[in-house]
């Protein structure tokens, strides 16, 4: 079965190495696949919006761990999900939740039961000691409800939605990725409503005049506005960094005009 991973653990430090030893280690036949281990630190909307737009790539009976948990050790409850048939297993901040909008979950079981977990379990890496061990045993076909009891109810994000008027769409900077690529909350079927119109796209008081089809459509070093990979409005720099050249952050704002 496969196993992916999704943290904010980055590469230098050892822990995503440990956490594939206490996987292969129990299922040492188990496929494990690094969705991402640069989701900046703490931050639990970027791991779950990257979560989200990268399940359904996947195949049915998918297990996925997150561990961005800066509630490590605290009252907050470990989880394993299954959804759709897939799985997910990871703290209950919230960092699951994307993943399953508009998805009613077959069962969520609290992580309580220590036969699963290792011993002695940390209180401060958790990923190690519950979330590997868990997801390893998933993976050898232990059921679900083996790891603890059910319960009834998750966290949940609320991720902010773009708010479309007469002749504008609002919506703010929703995910930055490494190359400094802006990405909105503005779907493109938001922009549906404004389809045989020209538009001028404005952050702050930098404006960019339509859409483009790809990266390479503006000049060099020019803002450009793109529908993304993840069927979001973007703005980007080619051959730059938006991010570096406008120095927008996560929540400004972003919006859509009919010219």
């Amino acid at each position: 079965m496969l196993i992916t991973l999704t943290t904010d653990f980055g590469s230098v430090d050892p822990f995503v190495g440990i956490i594939k030893g206490v996987i292969a280690g129990i299922n040492p036949a188990a496929q494990v696949v690094d969705i991402s281990h640069g989701v900046p630190p703490q931050d639990i909307m970027a791991a779950a919006l990257i979560l989200r737009h990268s399940v359904s790539y996947f195949p049915r009976g998918t297990i996925h761990v997150v561990v961005v948990d800066p509630g490590v050790g605290s009252d907050r409850r470990p989880l394993l999900i299954e959804s759709s048939g897939n799985y997910f297993v990871g703290p209950d901040n919230g960092v699951l939740s994307l993943a399953l909008d508009g998805k009613e979950p077959t069962q969520i079981i609290r992580l309580s039961h220590p036969r699963y977990h290792l011993q002695p379990t940390s209180a401060t890496f958790h990923g190690r000691d519950i979330f590997a061990p868990v997801a390893a045993h998933l993976s050898l076909g232990i059921a679900p409800a083996s790891f603890g009891e059910a319960v009834g109810d998750f966290v949940r994000l609320n991720c902010p939605e773009a708010v479309r008027s007469q002749g504008k769409i609002d919506g703010e900077i929703l995910y930055i990725d490494s190359f400094g690529n802006l990405f909105t909350n503005i779907a493109e079927l938001d922009l549906q409503v404004l389809a045989g119109h020209s538009l001028t796209i404005s952050l702050g008081n930098l404006t960019v005049s339509g859409l483009a089809s790809n990266y390479a459509s503006a000049a060099s070093d020019k803002l450009v506005a793109v529908i993304n990979g993840w069927g979001l409005l973007e703005l980007a720099l080619y051959k730059g960094s938006a991010q570096r050249r406008t120095g927008a952050k996560i929540g400004d704002r972003v919006q859509i005009r009919i010219v």
